[in-house]
């Protein structure tokens, strides 16, 4: 027990000389482990999103209009009812069972019907005609990551003008996402680099400052562990407070930006993380802040607790 007390006062006496410092350890730990968990949060949501959108994701597979053909496949005009057929009987065929759950066909009556339910009453609505609509294939994969299997069967047949991938629609924000977390994680490593530099310099100043203590515990026998155990535990309490701050800080953002203002403002995600990710990720960040007290004591207790 009294070394236990003595361990805790040499604690509280090395913060309080290096008070300044000690903060700032804090502080740069604090941010640096923010950024940490802001970027696993975004990975959180990219999987959750993908998980979402990719199980909506279809093939569209739009048929040759009448008019003036835009591709070598609609050279003979508006796709018969017999490239239909064929096309309808590639989709339909055993071999591709495994990969196709549903298949809609959208006749140009339908596709006309459509747009008039999303145009309302817009101008240039008027100046449409069914005529000018093309059939489409709509087909539901049972894979998403499949998806150009499906693709490659009818690409390229007469009577397809196009097959669009709806892919592409998320793809764009995927990037931006991922982006955004690499920039994160850009600025967590130079921020948790800053943290391991500056508690090495706060230990330093703190060994350096009990020099004569250190002495006197080496010439009464004690080991290196009991000598340096104080110095160990003024880093990792200074890191920790910093996760418990990043933690603090996620979880409100998470709270109140995503789970209360995100959620209601942008409605075409559902599935949004929660404060559960945070308290998923806190360990972590509590497991990282201690590594970064560890690595920066080995640094330079090695050194600087030597007499």
């Amino acid at each position: 027990m009294s070394r236990f007390r003595f361990v805790l006062g040499e604690i509280g006496q090395g913060l309080r000389r290096n008070m300044s410092m000690a903060v700032s350890v804090v502080l740069v730990t604090f941010v640096s482990l923010t950024f940490v968990g802001a970027a696993s949060l975004l990975q959180m949501q990219i999987g959750k999103m993908k998980g979402e959108w990719y199980d909506r994701v279809e093939v569209s597979v739009f048929l040759c209009p009448s008019g003036t053909p835009r591709v070598e496949t609609c050279a003979g005009g508006e796709a018969t009812q017999d490239q239909i057929t064929e096309i309808q009987g590639i989709l339909e065929a055993p071999a591709m069972a495994s990969y196709v759950d549903e298949i809609f066909f959208e006749t140009k009556e339908q596709a006309y019907e459509a747009v008039r339910a999303q145009a309302g009453e817009e101008d240039w609505f008027q100046l449409l005609s069914v005529d000018q609509m093309q059939a489409s294939f709509r087909v539901k994969l049972t894979d998403p990551t499949q998806i150009d299997i499906v693709m490659d069967e009818v690409a390229g047949r007469t009577g397809v003008e196009e097959v669009l991938d709806q892919r592409e629609i998320f793809e764009p924000i995927f990037l931006v996402m991922n982006r955004a977390t690499v920039l994160s994680v850009g600025l967590a490593v130079v921020m948790t680099v800053t943290a391991v530099l500056l508690i090495t310099t706060t230990i330093r100043l703190s060994a350096m400052s009990r020099r004569r203590e250190t002495e006197i515990m080496r010439f009464v026998g004690a080991s290196n562990f009991f000598i340096q155990l104080p110095f160990m535990l003024e880093g990792a309490l200074a890191a920790l407070l910093g996760a418990v701050l990043a933690t603090g800080t996620l979880w409100f953002g998470v709270r109140y930006g995503v789970e209360d203002w995100l959620s209601s403002s942008v409605g075409f995600v559902t599935d949004y993380v929660t404060t559960a990710e945070v308290w998923l990720i806190a360990p972590v960040l509590a497991a990282i802040g201690i590594a970064i007290a560890a690595i920066s004591s080995l640094v330079s207790l090695s050194r600087y607790t030597k007499v």
